[in-house]
């Protein structure tokens, strides 16, 4: 295979070898993506692959940072997953309009409930027992994603009252969240 040339199904690659672009997929377990020309590599030999993302998830924010949120997925549309996977809501990915106004410290919180979807079409992986560190990258740019439920200081479950507030029954409290439009 040609050093441009991408990955066909079932192949056996190499390390270096081009495997996808970055705008096609996401690199997953032995692979890796190069920044300066937005390619997916093979870092480990074995067979290549394409895996389709799961859809809608649920997930418990963990850490909530300037420009993305952290979180563990919990379950993958109504099954809960037996093994933890890791999720990033990157600040672009919070809602489809006014991008660059979001604070994700205003949308998230750690121990919040969210239901997201997965964000790219598909992830590229390499079929090997070897550990799995990638995360998936989730949106919650729909109305009806977003945090489906959230705790208050006061420890009581807050109720949505807007599409970016809950309230705590207990105190009054109002805290500003992204919040998912329950139908």
């Amino acid at each position: 295979m040609g050093p441009a040339a991408k990955a066909k199904e079932g192949e056996v690659v190499t390390p270096g070898e081009v495997v996808g672009k970055g705008t096609e997929a996401v690199a997953g377990k032995g692979c890796y993506l190069s920044t300066h020309n937005n390619t997916i590599y093979a870092s480990i030999t074995g067979r290549f692959t394409r895996s389709p993302p799961p859809p809608g998830s649920t997930d418990n924010v963990t850490k909530v940072m300037a420009r993305m949120a952290s979180v563990d997925i919990m379950c993958v549309g109504p099954k809960s997953v037996k093994e933890k996977f890791s999720g990033i809501i990157r600040q672009q990915d919070v809602r489809a309009t006014e991008i660059d106004k979001v604070d994700m410290h205003l949308s998230f919180r750690p121990g919040d409930i969210v239901r997201a979807a997965v964000k790219l079409l598909a992830l590229i992986f390499l079929k090997l027992s070897l550990g799995d560190a990638r995360a998936y990258y989730l949106s919650t740019a729909k109305n009806e994603l977003g945090v489906v439920s959230a705790e208050s200081i006061a420890g009581a479950t807050m109720v949505p009252i807007t599409w970016t507030e809950m309230q705590c029954p207990l105190t009054g409290q109002i805290e500003p969240r992204k919040v998912a439009k329950v139908t």
